[in-house]
């Protein structure tokens, strides 16, 4: 078990949520059930995966979820251009939104390959091994 706070992908990504709120704060009111509701939803995700993942018991499951939190991260992608598209962000929010999500992305991805290490080194080590 790991101490999610600890991880800079989660403090990223505790920043981009926060983010997200602020600037779908001032979507139109008719998105408020919509566009507004599901962004914050992934990003939210994004952050909650990670801290489940890390508060598991095994890093199978940790690096499952890692990858729970690339595929909210890459959901949010989609919307942010929507809402680009749709006038709701302006140039620099979605700059911002997107290079957070990209570090996000690199980040989860850096930790997936470090934990898929250790997965095969206990794998190698283990007694059922052949």
């Amino acid at each position: 078990m790991n101490d999610a706070t600890k991880l800079r992908t989660w403090q990223k990504s505790l920043d981009l949520a926060d983010f997200i709120y602020e600037v779908t704060a001032k979507f139109p009111a008719q998105e408020r059930f919509g566009l507004c509701n599901q962004m914050r939803r992934c990003a939210v995700s994004i952050g909650s995966n990670i801290a489940e993942g890390a508060g598991r018991n095994s890093q199978k499951e940790f690096y499952h979820f890692l990858g729970v939190s690339n595929g909210s991260a890459s959901e949010l992608q989609f919307q942010t251009e929507l809402s680009y598209r749709r006038n709701y962000l302006s140039d620099t929010e979605r700059f911002q939104i997107l290079e957070h999500l990209d570090t996000i992305i690199r980040m989860n991805i850096n930790l997936q390959h470090s934990i898929r290490k250790t997965i095969d080194r206990s794998n190698r080590n283990s007694p059922n091994h052949q």
